[in-house]
């Protein structure tokens, strides 16, 4: 609990107790056995005197009373070291999940109200698979103490029945079957009535954020499914797993596959295990291939409809934007993308980038179909380098939204995936950071070019010098031959060398 001051939170201080559930004999086991070793008797002791403060079997809201009874209660002094371990309590209630405080304020008044909401224990497969509880857990007992807590908590399988092979079939008879309701009337009455007489407040149990689905339920895929279908009974088996409807709606989400086309892919062999265990990867695989079809048929059937002007305005619709898992921090954020600017602001784009799969995040970069190459590359991506989704759109964003030099290639975009695979880019986070870091190696090596070719500029006649010099010295090394011997030339010649010539001439007239 946050508390400013410990004289905002004084036996003088009233509150109240909401809870919305019951104690099992599980539950109880484990406030005993697991939360009392993490977070002390005391804090437990004060878990059960609030729950006890509304009445065993109803659910709702206790009286308004000051904190002297919870004082009194506990054994605790009212002063300043009674407050410390009180509120000490709460916090540890609060840290494991077992308390939700309040504090409401009086208008014009100084006091204040406490509400303290309680919240059922988790059971033994939710404690367990919530790791900083294990752990907590673990460095307070030890290893191997919660190794033996873990099986206790559990009645093994028989050996008879561990051992043997059984080919399980679900004979379960489902609602619809037996009964039938009669919805052609409908009971204003009732309804008005049972509404007035609920409760004004449900508890508030901590859910995950809800990811993309297509909401699809075993109830919609059952009345679609055959009935003398071999993997029926597997299909009627995902009633009560949530995880693989999960799975199995995010598959169909993001491929944009209706319940129809989702059963007939349920119905091939080779989706379900022999023990009835969906194979999401191979589900996923047939699905993509459907996509792909289906995307083909599309195109075909707007290249048509495009010559005859009745195409409409827009593509296929899409499903309304539902709540985002995950939230970008500002000092995440990236830039919005020419290509996308002034449909979407900075924060939607990131959210999109952030929670969309990559087959619709990479429609929006498209006025109308995107390339045949670029969804498959994209696709071969997904499927054989198993990338996240989140990683996928910022690698669409880096070589698409942001590159200016034209470099939008299959041998580009495979370059870029697998230099993300060798450097284990497998969150948003790493990969915003592997963008940043590639698009400051390109904005050096830019400047080094600009500097690079502004240096033979200034330099040049000494370059050129140096060049002339080099070329005279390389022909320095070959020998001088003289062909023509230049002689000074005087102003006459004398006259013995004039008499030599006029004998010369002489001669040379003789023998023609």
């Amino acid at each position: 609990m946050r508390i400013g001051h410990l004289m905002q939170f004084t036996e003088h201080h009233r509150y109240y107790t909401f809870r919305g559930f019951s104690l099992s004999p599980l539950d109880m086991r484990m406030l005993s056995l697991i939360y009392q070793p993490m977070i002390g008797a005391s804090a437990i002791g004060l878990y059960q005197l609030l729950y006890h403060g509304v009445m065993e079997g109803r659910t709702g809201y206790s009286s308004v009373e000051p904190h002297r009874m919870l004082f009194l209660a506990l054994g605790l002094q009212m002063n300043e070291d009674g407050r410390k371990r009180l509120l000490n309590d709460t916090s540890r209630l609060e840290a494991v999940g077992l308390l939700q405080t309040s504090r409401l304020a009086v208008p014009d008044n100084d006091d204040y109200v406490y509400e303290y909401e309680l919240l059922a224990p988790l059971s033994p497969e939710e404690f367990f698979r919530n790791q900083h509880l294990a752990l907590l857990l673990r460095d307070q007992i030890g290893k191997y103490a919660v190794i033996a807590l873990r099986e206790s908590f559990n009645s093994k399988e028989p050996d008879e029945l561990a051992e043997a092979r059984w080919n399980k079939e679900n004979v379960s008879v489902p609602f619809y079957e037996l009964f039938r309701l009669n919805t052609s009337k409908v009971d204003d009455e009732l309804e008005q009535a049972l509404s007035e007489v609920a409760p004004s407040r449900q508890p508030s149990v901590p859910k995950p954020p809800p990811s993309e689905t297509a909401g699809l339920t075993v109830g919609e895929l059952l009345m679609r499914f055959p009935r003398g279908a071999a993997n029926r009974k597997y299909v009627e088996r995902l009633r009560g797993d949530d995880d693989t409807m999960a799975q199995l709606n995010y598959v169909a989400y993001k491929y944009n596959i209706g319940a129809a086309d989702i059963c007939r892919l349920l119905d091939e062999d080779g989706v379900f295990t022999s023990q009835g265990e969906l194979l999401v990867d191979e589900l996923q695989l047939r699905a993509n291939q459907m996509y792909r079809q289906d995307k083909k048929r599309e195109a075909d059937r707007q290249r048509i409809t495009a010559r005859s002007n009745m195409m409409s305005a827009s593509d296929e619709s899409v499903d309304q934007d539902e709540e985002d898992e995950f939230g970008v921090p500002e000092e995440l954020f990236m830039p919005v993308p020419k290509q996308l600017e002034g449909r979407c602001d900075v924060p939607q784009y990131n959210m999109l980038m952030r929670n969309e799969p990559h087959t619709r995040f990479l429609q929006r970069y498209f006025p109308g179909a995107v390339p045949e190459w670029i969804d498959r590359t994209f696709e071969r991506i997904d499927l054989n380098y198993k990338l996240p989704p989140s990683v996928i759109n910022v690698l669409i964003h880096y070589v698409i939204g942001t590159n200016d030099s034209q470099r939008v290639t299959k041998t580009f975009i495979e370059a870029v995936a697998s230099n993300m695979l060798l450097k284990g880019i497998d969150t948003f986070e790493k990969a915003v950071g592997y963008v940043r870091e590639q698009q400051q190696l390109e904005a050096d090596k830019a400047r080094q070019q600009q500097v690079g070719a502004a240096a033979p500029s200034r330099a040049g006649g000494a370059g050129g010098g140096r060049g002339r010099g080099r070329a005279g010295a390389g022909a320095a090394r070959k020998p001088a031959i003289p062909i023509v011997q230049a002689q000074e030339q005087s102003g006459a010649p004398s006259a013995e060398k004039l008499e030599e010539l006029r004998r010369l001439a002489r001669k040379l007239d003789g023998k023609k």
